[in-house]
């Protein structure tokens, strides 16, 4: 998948509600996350990370990283799944 909006919508559309909009003219992106109770996650993506696959998967890790830990999961574990499933394309996020 090499369309970066596509790739951001599937590593959350599972789980949350994915509101990308215009942020600044410089191409940077809002991407907001919802369910239903509210706005779980805004973060700023600049165009830099939304047009290297690398910075963009880091991205994406880091925002299911940091759900994670608001939900209560253990850090740890949450980085190793990250960490073993490098590589390999989407990578799983298991809200508990």
């Amino acid at each position: 998948m090499n369309n970066p909006f596509e790739r951001i919508s599937a590593a959350f559309a599972p789980e949350y509600r994915v509101n990308l909009s215009i942020a600044n003219l410089d191409g940077s992106i809002m991407l907001t996350l919802s369910d239903d109770a509210g706005v779980v996650a805004k973060r700023l993506i600049t165009q830099a990370q939304r047009n290297d696959p690398v910075r963009l998967q880091r991205v994406i890790d880091s925002i299911r990283l940091g759900l994670a830990i608001e939900l209560g999961q253990n850090p740890m574990q949450v980085l190793a799944a990250l960490t073993r499933d490098a590589g390999h394309g989407q990578r799983p996020f298991m809200a508990n």
